[in-house]
This record gives structure tokens, C-alpha cells and sequence, in this order.
């Protein structure tokens, strides 16, 4: 008998801003495709509208940014950052 599944979007379950730094933190430690990927998990959980709005890019650009094989600037990355509420620094 098959194994029946279900998707899994870690998206709907990042429900507050201690979530999201831990699940941020936790993604900075591996590759930067793990992290971008992250921060496009985060931005879906914030919703990619405001977030896009607050870090001053188009919904359209953070999309592409954020996709899979995208390579965003650090610019990107740093307004994208901000706007989730969280800092980048170097330790």
C-alpha cells in the first residue's frame, strides 16, 4: 500500500518573530541558497506584498530574487532583511 503524504510549507508555520530569527539564524549557518531560500519561506509567511513594499522592490523582483537558482544583491538581501524585522551582522 502506498504511503499516503501530505505537503509540508514551513510557511505556515512561522507564526512569530522569535520563529522567524530562529528559523533565519538557523539557514545563515548553511549555504547561501539554503538562506535565500529561507528568507523566501519568511517573506511567504509575512506575506511577499508588504514585505515587497517595505523593502522598497516590486512584488515581481522579490519573487524573482527569491526563487529558486535567483541570485539577488546583497542590497537586496539587506532591505529584504530589514523589512522582516531582523539585522544582518557579522560575528
Amino acid at each position: 500500500m502506498p504511503l499516503k503524504t501530505r505537503p509540508f510549507d514551513p510557511a505556515e508555520h512561522l507564526k512569530t518573530d522569535e520563529d522567524i530569527h530562529f528559523f533565519l539564524k538557523d539557514a545563515a549557518s548553511g549555504s547561501q541558497e539554503e538562506f535565500i531560500h529561507a528568507l523566501n519561506t519568511v517573506a511567504r509567511a509575512k506575506g511577499m506584498t508588504e514585505i515587497a513594499r517595505k523593502a522598497g522592490i516590486t512584488r515581481a523582483s522579490l519573487y524573482k530574487s527569491l526563487a529558486e537558482g535567483g541570485k539577488p544583491r546583497f542590497d537586496t538581501i539587506s532591505k529584504v532583511v530589514e523589512a522582516l524585522g531582523c539585522k544582518l551582522a557579522l560575528v
